[in-house]
């Protein structure tokens, strides 16, 4: 409560915040819904409309009731839709009348990596290059993993849009991490680099919720280790489209290709055959900032953003309508921010 009227001093009119997975349904949907985690949140969600602070509402930022991972293995089985479908329709019930803006999950293209290729995060499941875990494999469980994100999301959506939308009133979408990459030379191979990366990256997740399928890049280099999607996931991917999009936005890099030539294992882009590198010819791409590995680069912003709006309305062929949207969101969600 401290928190909150810190914000409301500051004169802050949002605050963007994830619901515990296992504070509302410690067992999942073997178990109870926790009355004392449901207080938690609507106590924190009232103090903040009583400030005049707009919830914005994470169901899913990385923490799984652990028997669900014991039972069938967690975001590697195809029952963890079920669950995602059963915690998101507890949110709404319980929140929904004061929550407006629901993300369904928190930068999914980076846990898939971080917990099932390089093993940093729970459950730390990794194979060699990537690391040297006592169980997984970086090149099949990520993808396994990924593909029932996407559709557990698509499951929230839906259930979202048929019964709570219409008399909530709120927006629904989902937040990935997008990075943003430069050449490391003008060469064809790190240009080629670069456009797996972008691939590999926020694309991943958004080209199947937007388009229905994978980026094209990525079933060329993984082939059959890539899930396809049915016929019936696919329709019902193109009925839960997106309210919104949210981008984390970090750093961008350089990037060199490493299918031409041999390279250090880069833990975060290294699936698609590259390696980042934050330096070029002793100059750094950006201004450091407080976080290592993080750098100053305002144009990378730019170009995520673009790019996104692209894939987001394919329709949209002319530039000038695709920089006045860029101008229009910029305008809205970041520039009063700083």
């Amino acid at each position: 409560m401290e928190d909150i009227e810190l914000m409301h001093s500051l004169g802050v009119n949002s605050y963007r915040f994830s619901i515990a997975w296992t504070r509302i349904l410690p067992r999942g949907r073997f178990g109870d819904v926790n009355p004392d985690g449901v207080a938690f949140y609507n106590a924190i969600i009232d103090a903040l409309w009583q400030k005049g602070i707009q919830p914005f509402v994470t169901i899913f930022h990385y923490d799984i009731p652990h028997e669900l991972d014991e039972r069938y293995g967690g975001w590697l089985s195809p029952e963890i839709q079920k669950d995602f479908g059963y915690f998101a329709e507890v949110c709404f019930k319980m929140f929904g009348d004061r929550v407006k803006f629901w993300t369904t999950i928190n930068e999914p293209n980076l846990l898939t990596k971080f917990s099932y290729m390089d093993g940093w995060y729970p459950p730390c499941r990794c194979s060699k290059p990537f690391g040297n875990c006592a169980f997984g494999n970086s090149s099949i469980e990520p993808y396994i993993v990924a593909h029932n994100m996407i559709l557990s999301h698509a499951n929230a959506v839906s259930i979202y849009r048929n019964n709570y939308q219409g008399k909530q009133g709120g927006q629904i979408g989902i937040t990935v991490s997008a990075r943003w990459y430069e050449p490391f030379r003008n060469t064809t191979v790190d240009l080629l680099a670069v456009q797996r990366a972008i691939s590999f990256n926020a694309p991943w997740f958004l080209d199947p919720i937007i388009l229905g399928d994978y980026p094209p890049e990525m079933r060329q280099m993984l082939g059959a280790n890539l899930p396809n999607f049915t016929s019936k996931e696919k329709r019902k991917l193109q009925a839960t489209k997106l309210d919104f999009i949210g981008l984390n936005h970090y750093t961008t890099v350089y990037l060199k290709d490493c299918i031409f030539s041999p390279c250090a294992v880069d833990p975060i882009d290294g699936d698609a055959r590259v390696v980042s590198l934050a330096e070029r010819d002793g100059v750094l791409i950006g201004e450091p900032t407080g976080t290592p590995y993080f750098y100053d680069v305002p144009h990378g912003m730019e170009k995520v953003m673009l790019k996104q709006a692209i894939t987001a309305w394919p329709p949209m062929t002319s530039l000038t309508m695709q920089e006045e949207f860029i101008i229009s969101v910029a305008t809205s969600l970041f520039w009063p921010r700083q």
